[in-house]
């Protein structure tokens, strides 16, 4: 498959638009933090979402979508896929199985389209943010068009994040 791309893309931005799902592309400076990022974005903290690489075996990982303020709850995520261990990659093994250095990673555009689980909060939103691809490069589309691009199974996988 070739992707047209232009100077300004990222493989994400090239893969959301070959899809031909509505979104816009946001660009900001890199952000210091979540909130800062989702101020400069314009949107809700609970509208910018991150993505989480998660390895369930030998070369086998899946992406979870995890809205900022809250974390993943390793029980409920390892009670849904019926294992009863995971592990998250190291930065280096991460950019290996996605093609996105640590703080870029997405779905869109990684070098395998591992599978999705989408936590249920998001779609409380009616735009989300997820990464482009680069840091500052941030792709706005609705919660639905999300999901069905990706191929996303909505899974109540996280928690309110205390720290947060």
């Amino acid at each position: 498959m070739i992707r047209l791309m232009t100077l300004d893309d990222t493989p994400a931005i090239a893969a959301v638009r070959e899809l031909g799902v509505a979104h816009g592309v946001v660009r900001t400076e890199p952000a210091g933090s979540a909130e800062e990022s989702a101020a400069m974005q314009g949107i809700p903290l609970e509208a910018l979402l991150r993505t989480i690489v998660v390895r369930r075996g030998e070369d086998d990982y899946l992406f979870v979508l995890v809205p900022a303020g809250r974390r993943f709850d390793w029980p409920k995520l390892r009670g849904h896929l019926g294992v009863s261990r995971l592990s998250l990659p190291d930065a280096d093994e991460a950019q290996r199985v996605t093609g996105y250095v640590r703080y870029t990673i997405t779905p869109f555009g990684s070098t395998k389209p591992w599978p999705v689980i989408a936590d249920a909060a998001l779609l409380e939103q009616p735009v989300v943010a997820i990464g482009g691809g680069a840091r500052g490069v941030n792709l706005h589309l609705a919660p639905g068009d999300l999901v069905s691009a990706l191929g996303a199974e909505i899974v109540d996988v996280t928690v309110p994040d205390p720290g947060a």
